[in-house]
Formats: C-alpha cells, structure tokens, sequence
C-alpha cells in the first residue's frame, strides 16, 4: 500500500528506497494510521454531489474533519490552510469523497452538523514556509519547556509540543499521574517563548501513540499505525491464555498492558470451551488429584495428587470428562496411572556447520599485535685472522 518511490530496486541492491517525503507523500501511504481509499475508482451516480467534508492529517497521525464549503477540487496529499481558533491551521488531506462519510460515522461526528470546521483555501507558498519555520522550532522548544517543568518540581511530562499552522499558538502535550496545577508554568511558558500557550493532558497510551516506536515483536508499535480505540486490557487476558504474569513482558512502551494481548482473547476462549474447569479435581483410591496446567493446543491436562503436588501425571480432555462423568456418579477410578499419556521428549536437534561459514565469536578474542619494534641484533662480524 505505499506509494510507487518506495519499492525495492536493484540500483538498492533490493533495499527499500524510501519516497524521503517524511510525511508529505502524494499518495499518504507512508504515513501513519493510513486509510486506503478502497472507493476511489469508483464513479459517482449521475446527479449526485461529491461529498463536501474531507478528511485532513496533522502532526503525529491527528486526523480531524472540515466542510469544503468553496468547492475546491481537492485530492489525497494537498497541503490546505484549514480553520482553528484563532487563526488558521495547516495541513494534508489524507481522505475525500463518500469514504469520508463513513469515517465520520465511525468517530461519531455529524456530517450534517454546523459545528464541522472549514476548509479556507489551498496552502499558499507562504503558508507552507511558515509551518515549515515553526515546525523547526518544536524540538528545541521541547528540551526548553522540560526544563521549566523541572525547574518548579512539577510531576508531569512533556511528551510533545505541536504547533498551529500559522505560529499563532502552540499546543503541549503532557501526561501525569495526579492533577497538576500549572498556571505558573504557562506564566513560564509564554515568558520564554512569546506565543500563545495550550495545554492538553493525554494518557499514557495516547502518548505511546503519538510518539511511536518499535514493540518487543520488532515491529512498529500498532497504536502508532493502525490501531484507532484503546480497549481496556486486564490481566484476565494473560490468564486465560496461559502467560507468566511477568509485568516487564506483559507492559507495553506505554507502561500499560500490551494491546496486542486482546488480538487472539476470542480464540482461546473459543478453545477453552471444550475443555473441563480448571478447578475439575479427580477423586481416586490413591486420593484427590488436582489439575495444575492446559495445554490448549494438544488438548491435554496436567493432574497431581494432592500429597505429591510435583509428580504430574497427563491425560486427555476426553478421558478428563470421561472420569469425571464417573465422579459424579461416586464411581472412583484406581489410578491416574492408568489414564496417563507417556510424553516422548522430542530429540535434541544439533546444527551443523554445512556451508563451512566462519565462527560468529571469531571477533570475541581481539588478536595480537605484531611487534614490530624490536631491534634486531646486529650480525657479528667476523675479521679476518691473518695468522690463518
């Protein structure tokens, strides 16, 4: 779904080129959140109007809606002057056409409301030098503004700092665990930096979001390129899909639960429904045998005897219903022994060198020098003997 500069070539040596755009590609394909515009081949019915709201990207994926109320022809990728308060606010139109109505409905916006912004004009050499110079202002503006906050022993974080289009007000984001009371540090703010001050607290998640990164899974954090809701994620989900209640591998960047632990929450619970309670006990002549481990995929459970917890014994989910159907008729079995699966441990597969490739620790022991400075010893001369 990128766009055409950012295949392979084999000037790359099959590498991805790279459009360099950073966020201005034609096509918005390389941007984050990217909605693929699966109607825009598609022609309209004769009679009918091309629908009047399109959708406009701003910094780090924020997306909002305006009203083309002059009609301007407008396609994926232009850069227009939109309405803000006060002033005007640039940036890139990333959807337009009936597509926008339905992203509309999914965020619960009004198409037919009064309150939908508009679209001014097309951006302007001028506008599109000014949001240029002040976007370059950002970063520095961030170091200093996080300087401040420490400076008057605030708890809170400056995640980001986005400006208008015009340079008429700056917004920074923030996140902290209680209230802050930042009336000082706006004092500060507008001080320092002779703009018009926003603050605008997000969560964690939302930050996460907004800034972007790479997961443990090595591949760009989902919030940040395609997920739009955060669902509330609980510890229930690890439980069930039998993970180690571990919180370093369990958080996110975020310092939350990972989304991701949501994603595959319907199928374990699909599979757990044909397997018996993890509270299911087995009553024996040897005694009560409790389960102590699922094995969702195989099909098995793990039982021990309560006074030999460590000897575990495996039996089928069938046979499980099997005895306990005989349980509940006070019908006791004389062993687990006897329902006990034999697990052949899987041979231990060693790797040879076949392509005769060097050792990877060949770098580990640094190699000696040679040394070149010592002298050498002068060979003796040997006079002639006159008397020989």
């Amino acid at each position: 779904m990128a766009c055409t500069n950012c295949s392979t070539g084999s000037k790359t040596g099959g590498a991805p080129q790279g459009c360099q755009n950073k966020g201005t590609c034609g096509t918005d394909s390389c941007n984050k959140l990217t909605v693929f515009d699966w109607l825009a081949n598609m022609s309209l019915p004769s009679g009918q109007e091309v629908f009047d709201c399109v959708e406009v990207r701003f910094k780090n994926g924020r997306k909002e809606f305006f009203r083309n109320t002059e009609k301007l022809t407008l396609i994926i990728g232009d850069i227009v002057a939109t309405e803000a308060s006060p002033g005007h606010d640039v940036g890139i139109v990333t959807l337009v056409g009936e597509l926008v109505r339905v992203q509309m409905k999914k965020k619960g916006v009004n198409p037919t409301s009064a309150d939908v912004p508009k679209v001014y004009r097309k951006a302007s050499q001028k506008d599109i030098d000014i949001w240029a110079d002040v976007q370059k202002k950002e970063e520095p503006m961030k170091v200093k503004a996080r300087e401040i906050a420490i400076q008057l022993q605030l708890q809170m974080k400056i995640s980001d700092i986005e400006f208008q289009g015009d340079g008429s007000k700056a917004t920074f984001y923030y996140t902290a665990e209680d209230r802050v009371d930042f009336r000082q540090l706006i004092k500060e703010y507008a001080q320092a930096f002779k703009t018009r001050i926003e603050m605008k607290q997000v969560g964690f998640r939302q930050e996460a979001a907004r800034l972007g990164g790479i997961g443990s899974c090595g591949r760009e954090l989902c919030c940040s390129t395609w997920l739009t809701d955060f669902r509330s994620v609980n510890t229930t989900a690890a439980r069930y899909q039998q993970l180690s209640l571990n919180p370093q591998k369990l958080a996110g960047q975020c310092g939350k639960l990972k989304c991701c632990l949501n994603y595959e929450l319907d199928t374990y619970m699909d599979a757990l429904k044909d397997f018996p309670d993890f509270d299911t006990k087995i009553e024996t002549e040897r005694g009560i045998a409790y389960c102590q481990k699922q094995d969702i995929f195989k099909g098995l459970m793990w039982f021990a005897y309560a006074d030999n917890i460590a000897n575990w014994h495996v039996i089928h989910i069938d046979q499980v219903k099997e005895i306990v159907a005989e349980n509940k008729q006070r019908k006791r079995i004389s062993s687990l022994e006897d329902f006990a699966l034999e697990i052949v441990a899987e041979p231990k597969q060693d790797f040879n060198n076949a392509m005769g490739q060097e050792s990877l620790t060949r770098f580990d022991q640094p190699k000696r020098k040679k040394n070149n400075n010592k002298k050498r010893r002068p060979n003796k001369i040997v006079k002639n003997d006159p008397k020989k």
